[in-house]
């Protein structure tokens, strides 16, 4: 297995990658309170119908993979091979004014997954993030991509907040409420 930088020529395979996302749970959000004193409680439940999503690489993200492969924007470019198949890649960005670097996409083809692929390049933005000096690394889940949250979780993420309409006017009803993870480094 090989982790090495993505280059613009590369850019085309990592649609390649079999991203599906498969869970039989998803995060139950409750809410409590109302106004300033609103609290909410996560805890894992099952699925009426277990979720399989194909997950393909969304235009935007290409787009800023691109930018980032190309040289055009800063970032961090990652993609695992094995065997000269891509089997993994990650897109992450910072942003400077947060101070923070913004982890736009993980993903692990889905026959190599649950061999540590995905903290390695966890991992590795970490550090890019250590170096450049920011102060954490930030990235957005849905409650309904629990394999996500507990990746973030193992690499030492803690969940800072949710969103319950980004998406739509109706995300706590359709179990995809956005989520906020981040990893303070200072």
């Amino acid at each position: 297995m090989e982790i090495r930088e993505i280059t613009a020529g590369d850019v085309e395979g990592m649609g390649e990658i079999d991203g599906t996302i498969e869970s039989p749970e998803y995060l139950h959000l409750e809410r409590s309170g109302e106004g300033l004193a609103v609290g909410w409680r996560a805890e894992p439940r099952p699925l009426r119908e277990r979720l399989i999503d194909g997950n393909r690489l969304a235009d935007e993200q290409l787009f800023s993979l691109r930018q980032v492969a190309s040289g055009h924007d800063e970032g961090l470019a990652l993609m695992a091979q094995h065997e000269g198949q891509v089997v993994a890649m990650l897109l992450a960005q910072p942003r400077p004014g947060l101070r923070t670097m913004r982890l736009v996409d993980v993903r692990i083809d889905y026959d190599f997954r649950r061999q540590g692929l995905g903290t390695a390049l966890v991992y590795r933005a970490i550090h890019e993030a250590r170096r450049r000096e920011l102060r954490a690394v930030e990235a957005r889940t849905l409650t309904n991509n629990v394999p996500a949250g507990r990746l973030l979780l193992k690499a030492g993420f803690d969940l800072a907040g949710l969103d319950t309409l980004r998406r739509s006017n109706h995300d706590l009803v359709k179990e995809a409420v956005t989520l906020f993870w981040y990893a303070a480094l200072t």
